[in-house]
């Protein structure tokens, strides 16, 4: 009986589904140079690399587009049309929807997320009572309200390098993404077809995030971003050992640097231990996070101290 109760305790001291999570004291190595992870549902981080440095976020940005959208109360179903830019885009803002044709907003919100089509990012905001500015606005002030004080949005498609947050700012973003499933769903998005209209005519689309289609992974929200000064990003709420975890990764060097970091998380979770990292992305952290922090002195002293 005895015995009985002692394994019991055992294991729910080891954490959850039989699984040993790793000790919050230390930290994985990575390839990105800023990073933070937390369980959804749970306040403190997992950990933190560089968590409250703000930094060019890309296409991450458009999570917060997408916040603002579905908070909005705007008709998902109604047909927004594709109009030219009215300000030239800070980046090369290419796509293959056609000016003049139209496609429902519940439509171009998922393209923007899982696609991450750069035109739909823009033509939500264009769309929205008050215009792009008061769109933008909108975006700033809904990061006040989550707290996120490292948080300055500029454009609602990530093609601004003024365009800034913290990993741990984008935590708090994706807490407030998750309390409507709509984001997670059309974020998540494999493949889709987007039928257009006035002209008629369709593309299909692909999700920029591979780990989606990993049933293993159990992805549930995510977000890609890339801009040379941002780097490669990714943030995404996936199933790790039994528990969901957000994981908010900002520059690395590759495409595939955010995923194998994702990976190192996942293992880390249960094993406790830092895994080898290439040594080409390992450099690139290096000279990044030093560069950095030659740009800020404060953050060098303190880093000194720790």
């Amino acid at each position: 009986m005895r015995y009985s109760l002692f394994v019991t305790l055992l294991c729910m001291t080891l954490g959850f589904s039989g699984q040993v999570f790793a000790s919050k004291d230390q930290r994985p190595a990575l390839a990105s140079v800023q990073a933070a992870a937390a369980e959804v549902g749970e306040k403190a981080l997992l950990f933190g690399k560089n968590a409250d440095r703000a930094v060019p976020i890309a296409s991450i940005t458009k999570l917060m587009t997408a916040l603002v959208v579905t908070e909005s109360g705007q008709d998902m179903n109604e047909w927004l049309t594709f109009e030219e830019r009215h300000v030239e885009a800070a980046a090369n803002a290419w796509s293959r929807i056609r000016v003049g044709s139209q496609l429902r907003r519940r439509d171009v919100l998922r393209i923007a997320l899982m696609s991450s089509e750069n035109f739909a990012a823009y033509t939500l905001a264009r769309a929205h009572p008050g215009g792009f500015e008061a769109f933008v606005e909108a975006m700033n002030a809904k990061a006040k309200a989550l707290g996120m004080a490292q948080t300055h949005f500029v454009d609602p498609t990530g093609l601004s390098v003024r365009n800034t947050s913290s990993a741990a700012d984008l935590v708090r973003l994706v807490r407030a993404a998750l309390k409507h499933p709509g984001i997670g769903e059309a974020s998540t998005t494999g493949y889709y077809r987007a039928e257009f209209r006035k002209p008629r005519y369709s593309l299909s689309f692909g999700n920029t995030n591979t780990l989606v289609h990993r049933n293993s992974w159990g992805v549930s929200l995510s977000k890609t971003g890339y801009l040379t000064e941002a780097g490669r990003c990714l943030v995404m709420v996936s199933e790790m050992h039994g528990k969901p975890v957000i994981t908010v990764l900002l520059d690395s060097l590759g495409t595939r640097s955010p995923m194998g970091d994702a990976g190192r998380i996942k293992r880390w979770l249960v094993t406790g231990k830092a895994e080898s990292i290439a040594p080409a992305a390992k450099r690139y952290e290096q000279e990044k996070n030093a560069s950095l922090m030659a740009a800020d002195p404060a953050e060098a002293r303190q880093a000194h101290t720790q």
